[in-house]
């Protein structure tokens, strides 16, 4: 199992010997994407330098000349990390996966969308897609579409994780063969 970047990461690992695999808010698009989205949606003004920077990665090359406002995406110590990301499409890894796969996201991630999840389950006919309602990114309820909100859950240890999710997963792992 894998949630968010460690869904990908369990994809990758799954090659061993395994009889299932859970995705929880794995990201069905390569990381770029979904960072340039997520930037985008605060900060309009930075989408070219966004493209531009990721380009570079792709390429395989660091850019040392990317806009200093994007610091804390595109600092020097982070750039290798991007581009041995990139090298993985979600969509394409989870093809290569021959068994039982439940994917799972939540309907109030502010992080990976419904939408990934989606494209994940549409790669493969060996999985199942579960959406649960009011459920965001950390597996907590969330009842409103307030980010400020959604995000205090996160570090309140008080919320439990919604019980859908850990009676789902149950049932996955109990009927595997």
């Amino acid at each position: 199992a894998g949630h968010s970047q460690g869904s990908l990461v369990g994809m990758l690992a799954s090659k061993q010997k395994v009889d299932a695999f859970i995705s929880i808010a794995g990201a069905g698009r390569p990381i770029d994407e979904i960072l340039i989205e997520q930037v985008v949606k605060q900060s309009p003004i930075f989408e070219e330098d966004l493209k531009k920077t990721f380009a570079i990665l792709r390429s395989g090359k660091v850019d040392e000349n990317f806009n200093p406002l994007l610091t804390s995406i595109f600092r020097k110590s982070l750039q290798p990390f991007w581009i041995s990301w990139m090298k993985y499409n979600p969509k394409e890894e989870i093809k290569k996966l021959n068994f039982p796969i439940l994917i799972i996201n939540g309907t109030r991630d502010i992080q990976v969308s419904v939408s990934d999840a989606e494209m994940l389950h549409k790669a493969t006919e060996r999985s199942e897609l579960l959406i649960i309602e009011d459920m965001n990114h950390v597996f907590k309820e969330v009842k409103t579409d307030d980010i400020s909100d959604n995000i205090a859950t996160y570090s309140n240890a008080e919320l439990a994780i919604k019980k859908e999710l850990v009676n789902n997963i149950a049932k996955f792992v109990t009927q595997i063969e």
